[in-house]
């Protein structure tokens, strides 16, 4: 194994990583800002109000998107161990 192959498996982790964190980021990131734009129209500023929302959508969005991040993590896993195995 040399420099290619560590920087082509480091840049896949990275990716991999992207992936499976990126639809709970989104989905925070949409509630967050729903709950903000609520925030400034009814001019309530509650600091607590954001977080059972969020805290809601995000276990649902691990439930829906759970079988996606460990499909994507065990592919990458799958084909770590192939490329150990072979070279």
């Amino acid at each position: 194994m040399n420099q290619v192959d560590v920087l082509e498996i480091a840049q896949g982790a990275l990716w991999v990583v992207l992936m499976a964190a990126g639809p709970i980021m989104m989905a925070g990131l949409l509630i967050g800002l729903i709950i903000a734009l609520f925030q400034a129209l009814t001019t309530i500023q509650e600091m607590t109000l954001t977080f059972v929302p969020k805290i809601l959508v995000i276990f649902v969005a691990i439930v829906v998107f759970l079988p996606f991040m460990m499909t994507t993590v065990i592919e990458f896993a799958l084909t770590v161990f192939e490329r150990i195995a072979t070279g």
